[in-house]
């Protein structure tokens, strides 16, 4: 079977119409389709079916990527090898980041990876947990965070890292009744205006948590994804907030830990099975580890 064609089937896996595939190999949709047909007609067997005017993989199809995903992580392990000959480079590594966790662990993890002759390229994406598996369209590594009560990706195609945890504490401004004190219970807490990222974010289930073992709902009046932006409103005390521990910066703002309950964020590096095989990614997750030892510590 021909490589290029493996990974186009193993793009429209990951991207899910021929369409996209089309504009993220910069070729014509018509010459897509055409790659499929061959590459089924060399496997025996039907790779798709229509899905309506959409084209879908059959389950050998889904068979077949998963092996596509091996050959190709193969042949770039090879291509790693023999640049270690040349005295090039080792590897490229693509990084996909939330903004939050970015601005924790990505300095240090470009210190800890300097020397080893692999270039990362890092990119901020902020999306919800659940769409963070698409990514691996285009990154090889995606840092991403959920809930610690939330389930861990399952998938087939996806290979997860635990980074770190990280607890999440509520945040008031100066002039708060509660600023000054250490901690804070959930009961204390009723009767508050706060300020929450958009839903699906780690840092809002966690509130939604909250609300689920009080019976109230939180009054949220603004929702922002800038960790900094929320900090602003909070030390001039427009509302509080809970946040990372980890993000809280603001010396005008108090943290308190909030007690009789467990409430962090999960850090996670996503990758492809076969792909943290790769010198260059392996390498990529052990120096996102020990960034986010190093940071919780």
């Amino acid at each position: 079977m021909d490589l290029q064609r493996l990974r186009i089937l193993r793009q429209l896996a990951d991207r899910g119409t021929v369409g996209a595939v089309a504009q993220a190999m910069n070729m014509t949709p018509s010459a897509v389709s055409q790659q499929l047909k061959v590459l089924g007609r060399e496997a025996g067997i039907a790779l798709l079916e229509q899905d309506g005017r959409r084209v879908r993989l059959t389950d050998a199809g889904r068979a077949l990527v998963l092996r596509a995903d091996e050959v190709i992580a193969a042949v770039q392990r090879a291509e790693a090898e023999m640049a270690s000959y040349r005295d090039d480079a080792v590897g490229e590594v693509r990084l996909a980041m939330f903004p939050s966790g970015a601005a924790l662990l990505l300095p240090g993890v470009l210190n800890r990876m300097s020397d080893r002759r692999i270039r990362v390229i890092a990119g901020d994406e902020d999306v919800k947990y659940v769409d963070a598996p698409a990514l691996l369209a285009d990154f090889d590594v995606v840092l991403t965070h959920r809930d610690e009560r939330a389930p861990q990706v399952v998938e087939a195609r996806v290979s997860v890292t635990t980074v770190m945890r990280e607890p999440i504490d509520l945040v008031v401004g100066g002039g708060h009744r509660l600023a000054g004190r250490s901690e804070v219970t959930l009961a204390e807490l009723e009767d508050e205006d706060w300020i929450s990222v958009r839903g699906g974010f780690p840092v809002d289930d966690v509130l939604l948590s909250l609300a689920a073992a009080t019976g109230v709902a939180p009054r949220v009046t603004h929702r922002i994804n800038d960790f900094r932006v929320i900090e602003s409103m909070v030390a001039r005390d427009h509302g509080v907030a809970l946040m990372p521990r980890f993000s809280i910066r603001d010396p005008d703002c108090s943290r308190l830990v909030l007690t009789g309950v467990r409430a962090a964020r999960v850090y996670e590096a996503l990758s492809r099975p076969m792909g943290d095989q790769r010198g260059a990614v392996r390498q990529l997750l052990a120096a996102l580890v020990a960034e986010g030892d190093s940071a919780g510590a």
